[in-house]
């Protein structure tokens, strides 16, 4: 008997090619977007102005913007603005640090541990409710008028939005990243750094954000509370003394600070989350 061959036909593995990777948006230039950010507030500053000029606006009542801005330079050069505009900063950075703290701790426990939330979340949620002002005669009762209950106030401001964004994006992380941490065998430690803190932190520093925005609203309300420097004083007193360019210098102040700490935070948040391939990644918003 011969020997027979059997020849087996050649197999031809085809793999479908990765998809293309869709071109990302032009990214527009840096320089472009704070002056382009800034024509709508000059625009509006600049009717303002005019208006002002032509007496459509009393001036009693709406100085126009060239006095108000010369209150703040008379209250520059007497070194006076130095003074508020210092604590007013220093009370906002405390509370801002001390309620970001405590709401850190708790919101990653009761976001971990469904028992710490059934049983502090709807404490929590019932307080978060309570007006700002609601807290000032009782934090006066129990704290003084000093700094103490002035930066307690600011740190129940910035308490809960920071709160409510940790809680949220941890029990928002996918249950399947969990699950695969715990195949590979990851301790506790290891399992909060490599899949809930990236997981949670867009959230975190979005509470972050909002939580040091509520912080300079609060700080009026501090600042009433018996304080003889500080924005929130220079409110009061422009009130008290009938000088509304005071009031607004006191509002654009304000203004100015609130954004220039939340872009410090926002230029934080792009660093930190720079490894993210999104749409706010393009630099488009």
């Amino acid at each position: 008997m011969s020997n027979s061959t059997l020849t087996l036909p050649s197999l031809t593995v085809r793999t479908a090619a990765p998809a293309a990777r869709p071109p990302a948006a032009p990214r527009p230039p840096r320089r472009w977007q704070w002056p382009l950010g800034a024509v709508l507030p000059l625009a509006l500053l600049a009717l303002w102005e005019i208006l002002a000029r032509a007496g459509t606006l009393p001036p009693n009542l709406l100085p126009a913007p060239s006095k108000v801005l010369a209150t703040i330079a008379g209250l520059a050069r007497t070194g006076e603005l130095w003074h508020h505009l210092g604590l007013t900063l220093a009370r906002v950075g405390a509370g801002f640090v001390l309620g970001s703290a405590a709401a850190t701790a708790l919101g990653a426990l009761t976001g971990y541990a469904p028992l710490a939330r059934r049983l502090l979340d709807p404490l929590l949620q019932g307080v978060r409710n309570i007006p700002s002002l609601a807290w000032v005669p009782l934090f006066i009762l129990w704290m003084g008028i000093y700094e103490t209950s002035k930066v307690v106030l600011i740190a129940v401001g910035v308490f809960f939005p920071v709160y409510l964004g940790l809680m949220s994006g941890v029990q928002g992380v996918d249950r399947k990243l969990v699950e695969v941490g715990r195949m590979y065998r990851l301790s506790g430690l290891a399992l909060v750094r490599r899949v809930f803190l990236p997981a949670t932190l867009p959230a975190y520093l979005v509470g972050l954000r909002n939580g040091l925005g509520l912080g300079w609203m609060f700080v009026v309300a501090a600042e009433i509370m018996g304080a003889t420097k500080g924005l929130g004083f220079l409110l009061v007193d422009g009130q008290m003394t009938g000088r509304p360019q005071t009031i607004l210098a006191a509002i654009l102040l304000f203004a100015v600070l609130g954004r220039t700490t939340d872009a410090g935070l926002a230029w934080l948040s792009r660093r930190l989350l720079r490894w993210q391939d999104t749409h706010g990644a393009n630099g488009n918003n």
